[in-house]
Parts: C-alpha cells; sequence; structure tokens
C-alpha cells in the first residue's frame, strides 16, 4: 500500500515519472534494467532480498542509476552501508512527499542527499567496529542457535566462532551474544 500511494503521488510530480514498481528485494535489479530509471526509490528491508545489497548490485550492473534509499529504519549503521553500497541518499519515511520529489530532484542533479538529523547521528556513533566475520556470525546468533549450529553452517571451527563471539561481545560493550546482537541490529550493523 505504502509503495503505490508513493508511486501514486510522485507520478503527480510534472517532471517526474514512475516506470517500475517492485514488491521483492531479489525483483529491483531485473527490473531496474529493464526499466532503465535515472534514479532509483529503495527500501532496506524488503521480503527476498535487502536494498543494501541492491543498493550495490544496481551501482554495478547500471551505473548510470543514482539510489536513494527511503526507510523507517534511520539507524547509523544503515546509512554508513548504503552510502558504501553506492547510495547517492538516504531519508527518513516521516517527510512529506515533496521533500521527497526535491530529494529525488537533488540526487538526479549529482548531489547527496542524507536526513540531516541521521547524518549528526551516524558520526555521533562512529564506525561499525565489526569485521564482516564478527557480522556473520552475530546474525547467524540471533535466533537463539548454538555454537555448534553455528560452526556448522558457517563452515567455522566452535572455538572460532566462540572467538568471533567474544570479540563481538567487546566490541560491542555488552555481556553477552544476545545483547550483542541487539546492539549491532539497533545501529544497523547487521
Amino acid at each position: 500500500m505504502m509503495r503505490g500511494a508513493l508511486a501514486l503521488l510522485l507520478g503527480l510530480e510534472s517532471d517526474l515519472e514512475v516506470v517500475a514498481q517492485v514488491a521483492t528485494g531479489d525483483a529491483i535489479v531485473p527490473a531496474a534494467l529493464e526499466a532503465r530509471p535515472d534514479v532509483a526509490l529503495l527500501d532496506i528491508e524488503m521480503p527476498g532480498g535487502d536494498g543494501l545489497t541492491a543498493t550495490a548490485e544496481l551501482r554495478r550492473k547500471l551505473p548510470g542509476c543514482r539510489v536513494l534509499i527511503l526507510t523507517t529504519f534511520g539507524r547509523p549503521g544503515y546509512l554508513r552501508r548504503a552510502m558504501e553500497a553506492g547510495a547517492s541518499g538516504f531519508l527518513v519515511k516521516d517527510g512529506p512527499v515533496e521533500a521527497l520529489a526535491a530529494a529525488i530532484r537533488r540526487v538526479l542533479s549529482g548531489e547527496r542527499v542524507v536526513d540531516p538529523a541521521l547524518a549528526a547521528a551516524a558520526l555521533a556513533a562512529g564506525p561499525d567496529p565489526l569485521t564482516d566475520r564478527e557480522r556473520d556470525v552475530l546474525r547467524e546468533a540471533a535466533d537463539g542457535s548454538t555454537v555448534a549450529d553455528i560452526a556448522a553452517r558457517l563452515h567455522l571451527s566452535e572455538s572460532t566462532v566462540r572467538n568471533y563471539l567474544s570479540a563481538a561481545i567487546t566490541k560491542t560493550g555488552t555481556r553477552n551474544r544476545i545483547e550483542a546482537v541487539g546492539v549491532a541490529q539497533s545501529n544497523g550493523w547487521l
């Protein structure tokens, strides 16, 4: 419903045309390759894939297409990851459609557009302290999996998994892996 409403409202802008809409993350790149948009408006979390992965893939396969992330998940880590993936902008969904239309125009003209409050929060939060492997292990731990289960899924030894969990707990300043997962998720590092 939200996607359709946004498309309808943006379609009312005389200089903007919505050329495609998709419901799942895995449909983003194929639809963009077919429609060849100037700007892709993506969300972070979608069924079938995520907007961050799609952003990186779009930048590789359709470099002329700029990406603007519009999400309810205004987390500093997501902003940082979106920019690293090649997004040209990052906004939270609480603004008026006129501001979104203006942001699309600015991104199209080559500017970077970032929600100011989120940019300040990202600077205050600092960089993601976790390594890729620590993030992998925390993702697998998020559902309460045992060390043995995590080790089997990631093709690691149990002692290696324990080491990664210990490092992640230390870096997040938490007492256990459940708290570490929570901190990493709330900061957008996972």
